[in-house]
């Protein structure tokens, strides 16, 4: 039957479907496999996505220098976090330059092969948090999230 109101029916579905193909859709989950470092991206569209880092700085602890006690107690709370072990949650501040990031990612290169990984995210984009901790709950692996 091809009445007034199957038309409009049709038509409400076809705008309905359009309307999903713009509206954000549920972050998905990368492959796991591609890298032991991640960036969170927010599209224009505004759906996010988590892309694999392709070149991982290569940095060791090793390579700090003049930071032996906040290396000490990183390392520390990182093997108990990556061993399932009480933990403590790590702010790390400071100036610009002064090894926060380095001392990360050479506790991720230190730490990877016992499952750590890394999640990098813009603070503005800090809000969909809880959208990345969905995807990423139910893995084995224990992640940073880093901003």
């Amino acid at each position: 039957m091809n009445t007034p109101l199957d038309r409009l029916l049709s038509r409400v579905e076809t705008l309905i479907d359009r309307i999903e193909g713009v509206l954000p859709q549920p972050l998905g989950a990368p492959d796991w496999k591609a890298s032991v470092a991640y960036r969170y991206r927010k599209r224009s569209s505004g759906h996010g996505v988590l892309e694999p880092v392709k070149n991982v700085a290569n940095l060791q602890l090793t390579d700090l220098k003049e930071i032996e006690q906040q290396k000490e107690k990183i390392q520390r709370n990182t093997e108990q976090f990556v061993k399932g072990l009480p933990a403590n949650n790590v702010l790390l501040t400071g100036a610009r330059g002064t090894g926060k990031s380095s001392l990360i990612k050479a506790c991720l290169n230190t730490y990877a092969k016992q499952g750590l990984r890394l999640i990098e995210v813009d603070k503005d984009d800090l809000v969909d948090l809880p959208d990345i901790i969905d995807v990423v709950s139910a893995r084995p692996e224990k992640f940073i999230v880093f901003c």
